[in-house]
This record gives structure tokens, sequence and C-alpha cells, in this order.
């Protein structure tokens, strides 16, 4: 069946623990907002081939709508795994294509399964793996950022908090040093065959 699940009426926190019985769809939950976005499940040991019930009857169509806001605006995206169907006219199966749209507004910003994995990125600047770690950890992943190395940790929180100047800034700080020593390793060279000629 179809299921609609309203974040919103829990309030405008955007913290939730998701939390119940095992199975009782807690990882289900977490599949669907992170299949929509980036076409991946959600954890390490899943993939997308799961994201289909395997008690779905045929005719039944599996997708996932996900609304979210981002920086004051309001978006949404569409999107189906490709998974076996039977025909529209004659008998046998055939294969549903795997298809995505990112909307805003009225608005299509991208449509296509890889490109708006790709406009996801652009638009929260972080990939499904970063997403995993920091807006959505499920269970056993937040032990994966605790554990990452320094500079992969880094380079999440580069992303989220937006400092990529500041790496920037200190990248080109140590070019330009770079550049000023070899110039004052010339100039002593030159000063020292001077004194050798005096």
């Amino acid at each position: 069946g179809k299921a609609v699940i309203p974040f919103a009426k829990l309030g405008e926190g955007g913290l939730f623990l998701v939390s119940g019985e095992t199975g009782a769809g807690k990882t289900t939950i977490f599949d669907a907002i992170c299949f929509a976005l980036f076409g991946e499940a959600s954890g390490s040991n899943r993939t997308i081939d799961s994201v289909r019930s395997d008690f779905a009857q045929g005719e039944t169509k599996t997708y996932v709508e996900l609304l979210f806001q981002h920086k004051g605006r309001g978006y949404r995206v569409l999107r189906n795994p490709a998974y076996r169907r039977p025909k529209k006219s004659g008998e046998g199966m055939t294969m549903e294509t795997a298809e995505a749209a990112l909307f805003c507004g009225e608005e299509t910003l991208a449509t296509g399964f890889v490109q708006v994995k790709k406009a996801v990125e652009t638009l929260l600047s972080v990939d499904a793996k970063q997403f995993k770690q920091i807006a959505m950890i499920a269970q056993g992943e937040f032990l994966k950022l605790l554990y990452a190395e320094s500079s992969e940790r880094g380079s999440i929180f580069r992303k989220v908090f937006h400092t990529d100047i500041f790496a920037e800034f200190q990248q080109k700080l140590k070019e330009e040093e770079k550049q000023n020593r070899i110039q004052l390793e010339d100039c002593e060279k030159r000063l020292v065959y001077a004194l050798k000629q005096l």
C-alpha cells in the first residue's frame, strides 16, 4: 500500500528519533529518504534491489516522493527503482525503468536517475555517504563517522558548514609561502656567490 509520513507535524526542530521493535519498518523510512535523494539504500549492507517489497502486487507502482525544505525553499523529489512488472498489454513481464525528477515549486530542476542524484549533491553540498553520516544516522552508521580518518571528517564538516573558503585561503597562503621561500633561497645563493667573488 501507500504510506505517508508527515514529519512536519513533529515540529520544526528537524531532529527526530525513529524507534520501534525489530521489523517495525525503521530502516524502511531511512531507505525511503535516502533512496529519494540519492538513489541508494540507507545502509551499507543493503542494495536498492530491496526497496520494492517482495509482496507487492505486480501492478502496484513502486516509488517514493519526498518533500523537503532547504534554505527557505521547498523541493520535491520523485524517484522509482527499476523493477519487473506485468506488461500493460498482452501477457508476460517487462522492466519498469528507473526514473527520478527534482522540482522546486513548479520548476523542474533535474530529471533522470543519475542527474537528480548529482543535482541533490550540489544542492545539499553533501554526497550520499556524507548525508548518511551526518543527517540521517542509521543504527551503527554513527560509529563510522566517529572512527573515520580526521581528514575524512574534516572534508565532511567543511562541506556541511561551508568552510571551503578557509581551506582555499590556507592553501593560497602555503603556495605564497613556498614562492617567497624559493625567492629567499635564490637571494641567499646570489649573496653567497657575490661574497665569494669579493
